[in-house]
């Protein structure tokens, strides 16, 4: 159910393009600097190459496959020029993310059809995860949609309160038991308190710092059994939210909540603060888990949705090869 017209505005793509300039210069810069003077790609701009990719914090498993995919259709072509990598690499880097279910939303949509649509955040503190919560509330609130945020990290000092914060900023409602409560029942009620005033969209926070990852499984898994007591189907999405700008350590993260619960889809934030936005690539290579939403700013409007086509078209611009 799409409760809006889909878009993606000049002003976004400004954004984007902005907020990806830190990555796409170092790339490119190196590219370039690899390929000075050779006019086929041979086995040392390939080497070159995946050094690049590495350094941009795709991840060594996901620039081997980006290499081999690429050494084949050298092997195919017999010639491929240095001119035409710069197309041959966004082509790859567009089919991996294909590959891994990334649908191309050009607006924040409710993919559910019966409501509330209940979205389940999780990630470790100082990621950006009550911000993006904040930002997406708003989001969806401008929309025409009503909205409630769940404080269900009651274990952190002021958590409650900067989720109450961000709900009185956007103007939606808010539901709290307070601190050092059960999240359990907090999501719960959460959802109860969705169902009872008509709500279109629940969003619940999640403690960001469990001792050990066998509290942090068992508790995500008692705050979605919770869920699914009052509403069959819910969580509908298990948002994971990830910082660009740590790089590999987002990955560490990623395979942590991967293991702990089901995590269907991923935010990547602070891409704007980074020269690794290649992150993006890897996390959604190596967990098979489809990217919904970026950050590309500090702004309200700059979470965006994460459109794959508008990702590499952005990563590429401006370079050698057109766009296809």
């Amino acid at each position: 159910m799409s409760f809006f017209k889909k878009f993606f505005t000049k002003e976004k793509q400004e954004d984007l393009d902005k907020g990806l300039e830190k990555t796409k210069t170092g790339f490119f810069e190196k590219i370039g600097k690899a390929i000075a003077g050779k006019s086929t790609v041979d086995v040392e701009v390939l080497d070159e190459l995946e050094s690049i990719l590495i350094s941009s914090d795709v991840g060594l498993d996901t620039t081997v496959k980006i290499i081999e995919r690429i050494e084949e259709r050298v092997k195919e072509d017999k010639y491929v020029s240095t001119s035409e990598l710069n197309n041959l690499l966004k082509n790859e880097i567009v089919n991996l993310l294909a590959e891994n279910n990334t649908v191309d939303f050009e607006d924040f949509i409710v993919p559910v059809d019966s409501k509330p649509y209940v979205l389940l955040v999780v990630g470790v503190n100082g990621v950006g995860k009550t911000t993006t919560i904040g930002k997406l509330a708003h989001q969806f609130k401008k929309r025409g949609l009503k909205v409630v945020l769940g404080a269900g990290d009651t274990f952190r000092a002021a958590a409650v309160d900067q989720l109450k914060i961000w709900s009185e900023r956007v103007g939606c409602d808010f539901y709290s038991k307070g601190m050092n409560t059960d999240p359990a029942a907090v999501a719960y009620e959460a959802v109860d308190y969705g169902i009872e005033n008509n709500c279109d969209v629940v969003i619940i926070d999640t403690a960001g710092r469990l001792h050990t990852k066998v509290n942090l499984m068992n508790e995500l898994s008692k705050i979605k059994r919770s869920v699914s007591k009052r509403m069959e189907g819910a969580p509908h999405d298990v948002l994971l939210v990830l910082d660009a700008t740590t790089g590999q350590n987002a990955i560490e993260q990623a395979t942590r909540f991967t293991e702990a619960t089901d995590v269907s889809c991923l935010a990547l934030t602070k891409l704007d603060g980074t020269a690794k936005g290649g992150v993006a690539i890897g996390i959604s290579d190596q967990f098979k888990v489809p990217i919904r939403f970026i950050g590309v700013g500090e702004g309200m409007e700059q979470l965006q949705v994460f459109n794959k086509k508008a990702f590499v078209d952005s990563l590429f611009k401006d370079t050698s090869m057109a766009a296809n």
